[in-house]
């Protein structure tokens, strides 16, 4: 079985798009994933599955949302080994003692360089920002909710992202490392 985590976008956020834990482990169940295990409320997903492609994978859980869903779900799928290589990167290891200041924006793909220079023009003095691969670091000692940049890097980036803490991301690593040791 292949280990995979899902990050779904803009559910149970602000009272819209409510989706209880409970039916979207069955959904995801539906899809002949095993193991489902969801991270707080805001869809985060860390499951098994016997397929290795992760564009079928995406693919048939998409459909099954939007089948039994009255709102549209985006997802990101990534591998246990994808996720773990973004968390391994993390250029800002000073970051980690203060988990919510530190949030790691996963893209659906590398954005153009070009638009960095934007996102530089935002930044607040003390933010720091990192790209690797598809996966943006930002570090906001002041809090993630009064930076300007953090709102706004998904339409700077031109492509589509979602953001977890680092609290959350280890919360995730932790159960997918879990989800390999034997029964």
């Amino acid at each position: 079985m292949n280990v995979w985590i899902a990050l779904l976008r803009g559910i149970n956020v602000g009272g819209k798009n409510r989706l209880p834990m409970a039916t979207l482990s069955r959904l995801f169940n539906e899809c002949a994933c095993e193991n489902v295990q969801t991270i707080i409320q805001s869809g985060n997903v860390v499951f098994s599955h016997a397929q290795s492609n992760k564009g079928r994978i995406a693919c048939n859980l998409m459909s099954t949302l939007d089948e039994h869903l009255d709102f549209v779900v985006q997802a990101l799928i990534l591998s246990k080994a994808e996720f773990f290589a973004a968390v391994q990167g993390n250029p800002f290891p000073c970051a980690e003692e203060q988990p919510n200041s530190l949030h790691l924006y996963f893209l659906a793909e590398k954005p153009d360089i070009e638009t960095l220079d934007a996102v530089e023009l935002l930044r607040a003095s003390d933010e720091r920002y990192a790209l690797h691969n598809n996966t943006l670091y930002l570090w906001a000692p002041s809090g993630v909710g009064r930076s300007k940049l953090a709102p706004r890097l998904e339409k700077l980036l031109g492509v589509p992202a979602t953001a977890r803490n680092w609290r959350t991301v280890t919360r995730i690593v932790t159960i997918a490392k879990a989800l390999d040791e034997p029964q």
